[in-house]
This record gives C-alpha cells, sequence and structure tokens, in this order.
C-alpha cells in the first residue's frame, strides 16, 4: 500500500525515544521528510542516529520542551522550514507522575494539564497554518493511551488529561474536515518502553514483590499474550497519519492487544 508520505514533512513530539521514536522511524521508513523533538539534545542525536542506520534517511532535531510555548512555536517553525511545510503532525509527551488522588497537589494537577493537555493545544495551534496550506489536506496524530477508555489504577494525572486530548480532538475533527485535515488519537495499551518499566517497577515497589510477578500478571490480562512493540505501535501511526487514510478521522484507535474490555 503506497500512504502517500514520500516527501511529506512530518513534525514528531517527544521523538528522542519510546513510542515517538518508533513512530518518527516509521515515517522516515515511508520517505517522508521527517523532523523530531525532544527536551534532550544528546538522546535526540541519538535518535537522529538512530534513524540514519535503520532507514538510511536524515532527519532534522529541534530541542524544545512541550510546556514551554516559545519553543513549540520555535520547533514547528524549523520543522516547516526543513520540510518545505508540514504535511502531518504528532502530539506527543511524556507521561505525567504516577499516583492517586491523595498523592496529587495543586501543583501535580498543573503540571500534568501543561504537560499532557496544553501541549496538544499549543502544538496544534501552531502547526494548523502550515497544515492548512498542505497539499490534499494534512494530518494530527495524538498519542495518547489506552486509559482514555479504561482508567488506568495509579495514573489518576494520565487517565484525567489524556481523556481531555481526546476530547480536545474529537471536537477538532469535526471543526477541521471541511478543510480536509484528518485529526485521531492513538491510544497505547502494553507496549514495551522504558515508562512501562518504570511503572512496573513502581508498583512492583508498592507492592513488594517481585517485577517479574507483576509483568506476569499484567501479561494475564492482554489475550494476545504479550507485550506489544514500539515497531507495531509506529506502523499503526503512520498510517493514520497518512495519506492512505482518507476518511477515518475523531476517532481513537486502541493498540492494546485486546487489552481493554470495553465496546
Amino acid at each position: 500500500m503506497d500512504l502517500g508520505l514520500g516527501g511529506k514533512s512530518v513534525f514528531v513530539a517527544a521523538a528522542s525515544k519510546g513510542l515517538g521514536l518508533a513512530t518518527a522511524m516509521e515515517y522516515a521508513r515511508e520517505g517522508a521528510k521527517v523532523t523530531i523533538a525532544s527536551r534532550s539534545l544528546p538522546q535526540l542525536e541519538a535518535a537522529r542516529q538512530a534513524i540514519l542506520e535503520a532507514t538510511g534517511r536524515e532527519v532534522a532535531v529541534a530541542e524544545m520542551d512541550v510546556t514551554v510555548p516559545e519553543d513549540i512555536a520555535r520547533a514547528v517553525k524549523l520543522a516547516a522550514g526543513y520540510g518545505g511545510g508540514l504535511d502531518v503532525l504528532v502530539t506527543n509527551a511524556g507521561g505525567p507522575p504516577g499516583g492517586s488522588f491523595g498523592d496529587m497537589a495543586d501543583a501535580d494537577w498543573s503540571g500534568g494539564f501543561e504537560l499532557t493537555l496544553m501541549s496538544t493545544v499549543r502544538l496544534i495551534r501552531e502547526a494548523l497554518p502550515y497544515l492548512r496550506a498542505a497539499a490534499g489536506g494534512g494530518r494530527i496524530v495524538s498519542i495518547s493511551s489506552v486509559s482514555i477508555k479504561q482508567p488506568i489504577q495509579g495514573l489518576i494525572l494520565s487517565n484525567v488529561f489524556r481523556a481531555g486530548v481526546s476530547a480536545l480532538n474529537k471536537s477538532l475533527a469535526a471543526e477541521l474536515a471541511p478543510e480536509g485535515i484528518l485529526i485521531n488519537s492513538l491510544a497505547p495499551g502494553r507496549i514495551g518502553t522504558d515508562r512501562i518499566l518504570q511503572l512496573d517497577g513502581k508498583r512492583a515497589e508498592a507492592s513488594g514483590v517481585a517485577v517479574e510477578q507483576i509483568q506476569a500478571e499484567a501479561l494475564k490480562g492482554i489475550p494476545l499474550g504479550r507485550t506489544g512493540t514500539p515497531e507495531e505501535f509506529g506502523k499503526a501511526a503512520v498510517f493514520l497519519g497518512s495519506f492512505a487514510n482518507t476518511y477515518i478521522t475523531g476517532q481513537s484507535l486502541l493498540i492494546d492487544g485486546g487489552m481493554v474490555k470495553s465496546l
């Protein structure tokens, strides 16, 4: 299948590792002009080299903290300059801290709001003028979590603010459809990233059990019986944010091996 991404300009936020990097990697494989952004320039350079070695394609890098509006504006402008415009935006940010309701002070709520929801608002706002000018309309994909369908215990900030991103995208789908801009959310379940390993470790410590036990219990709830790979996630992200996708908008696609039980 031709995804129509050859020569298209793609900006992927929080792409120095994990799901962002996997997504950027797959866009590069499809021949897109990719810009990756992250807070850490050394990690960005490592990611750039990894993409080059895996795909043979260079990518641009933009140092960006998603909680700083000026960083977002500068990074999006850099991506548009590198790619000759902007066709695809992938919004993403590191997950907010774990914890229950009683653990969270006002500063935690404010931080989660800025990190997860407002970063998405600002990325879309900065990218929209370029996406509106894109031939054939633009594409927006937000990397989210299955918590938008089934809240995850101990991740109350993520549960609340990722649901907000999903509501934002659903609302924008109707607003942007007349302009040919499609927007969707990708909701990963248990994918093999550093974030999952970190959360497993915290749960094991809190429960007083071995991390292997936590991981084994988690797999029991996944019908496919295994953890997903970042590459599997990246392929799904690239299809939704491609020009082979011409009629899917305002949706949340779960990539979870069947873990979420809701309809």
